[in-house]
């Protein structure tokens, strides 16, 4: 059924990785068993995370929302579904708005559960810390929900207790995006104030650390650069579990390579619950469509050893000269989606002290991710030649992951970078399915 916030009830599937999250899937499990102690709060949880790295979300079709509409990204084929987000006219009846809508929300449904539920378990076995830790991630998860839904389509209905009907959330009416970025931050306190700092490297759970990170993006796109800093600094000084691998590659290669210290934040996939990414961006020859590929100008500015230096390793072509990326690239597709890395958080702190006119700073962080590329120093001196530079330097640098376009958007150079004039285009449309069995409580963005 369509989603209006009317989500299913919780499918407590399972996602296959390290320790936490290796088990054997459940197929799904009534409401009224769903949690009711410490095993099935767990389940339920790992079940939240499975949501987040479905297809419709993390594990392909949202990612397509942050680099399909920017300048680096070509569609080779012929669905004018994919081509309404390149031409940046995107409308309401557009499949993959509803798709990751539903798939948002149901993240989001899945973790009211947790949220709502795990505090009124009783269990002998089941600690305050086992129960803070779960809670927290489920805080943490909601959150970048939510974080997602605010940028993304900006006014939004939000909710908060789980679904139990079709009807129980009728009649919630957009908040604005400055109200769902508001829910965004309470999440992140709550999480924060549940979670602790990592005890091992595990980039497949969230952490307070994690929460850290998060938090210095959220206050990146508010522009409140002295949080953003502070925030980001938190990262980074834990040189234990984070650190930029060198060469650039090193965190997706060889295939063996998975949870490095560049990720704050990743979802696992194995050979039963595959990442279906890896098929939309390899070619026949490997098996895969091509759906999408790097258009001519990232391929020159990537293959450009002043620019791209070693990070050229994103793209690769077959020997009948087809450009392809090559970041999701695992046969079978356990390539993991990253969802944080540590070069962002280096990226976030940089962008910050420029705008703080922390210009030595600035440079400093930009440099960081400069050298793990092999390339020199940035020659920019001045504040906005700075900014310039990290808006540059971020482009080839998540080239194939989802910033490009929300980048442009929040630091208001859709115009400049695109030609976008129609600032209403900043905001995807609510779907239309939505709209309509709203009866009226939903609005449609401009």
């Amino acid at each position: 059924m369509k989603s209006y916030i009317a989500i299913l009830l919780i499918t407590l599937s399972v996602l296959s990785c390290k320790k936490f999250l290796d088990v054997q899937p459940k197929d799904s499990v009534e409401d009224d068993q769903t949690i009711t102690d410490k095993t099935s709060a767990t389940t339920a949880l790992r079940g939240v995370y499975r949501r987040l790295g479905a297809d419709n979300y993390y594990g392909t079709l949202f990612q397509t929302f942050g680099y399909l509409p920017g300048d680096n990204i070509q569609w080779t084929g012929s669905q004018s579904v994919i081509q309404q987000f390149i031409t940046h006219n995107i409308s309401a009846d557009n499949g993959n708005l509803q798709s990751v809508w539903s798939a948002i929300y149901a993240t989001v449904n899945a973790a009211n559960h947790v949220i709502t539920k795990v505090p009124g378990v009783q269990d002998a076995t089941f600690t305050t810390a086992d129960r803070n830790q779960l809670i927290g991630e489920a805080y943490f998860i909601r959150a970048l929900c939510y974080f997602d839904l605010a940028r993304t389509w900006g006014n939004v209905p939000v909710t908060l207790t789980p679904t139990l009907s079709a009807t129980d959330k009728s009649g919630i009416k957009n908040s604005t995006q400055a109200q769902v970025y508001a829910q965004v931050l309470r999440d992140l306190n709550s999480a924060d104030s549940l979670l602790i700092p990592p005890a091992a490297q595990n980039p497949v759970r969230a952490n307070q650390e994690t929460v850290w990170a998060l938090k210095a993006r959220y206050y990146l796109y508010q522009n409140d650069w002295a949080q953003a800093i502070t925030y980001a600094s938190k990262v980074l000084s834990d040189v234990k579990y984070y650190a930029l691998q060198k060469p650039y590659s090193a965190f997706f290669l060889p295939a063996s390579t998975v949870a490095t210290k560049e990720s704050v934040f990743e979802l696992s996939y194995s050979a039963t619950y595959p990442n279906t990414h890896r098929n939309s961006w390899q070619p026949p020859a490997n098996g895969g469509t091509r759906q999408w590929a790097p258009n001519d100008a990232f391929i020159t500015l990537v293959n450009d050893a002043t620019i791209g230096g070693n990070r050229n390793a994103l793209v690769a072509k077959t020997s009948a000269g087809l450009w392809y990326g090559n970041l999701y690239y695992r046969s079978p597709a356990t390539d993991p989606a990253y969802v944080i890395r540590i070069a962002e958080v280096y990226l976030i702190r940089a962008e910050a002290e420029a705008q703080q006119t922390l210009l030595p700073e600035a440079l400093a962080d930009l440099n960081l991710i400069r050298d793990r590329a092999g390339l020199l120093a940035s020659t920019a001196v001045t504040q906005a030649d700075i900014l310039l530079a990290i808006e540059n330097e971020r482009r080839i640098e998540f080239g194939l992951e989802p910033h490009r376009w929300f980048d442009l958007v929040r630091t208001k150079r859709a115009e400049a970078v695109l030609g976008i004039t129609n600032t209403n285009k900043y905001l995807f449309p609510i779907p239309a399915n939505e709209i309509t069995l709203s009866n009226g409580s939903l609005t449609q963005n401009p």
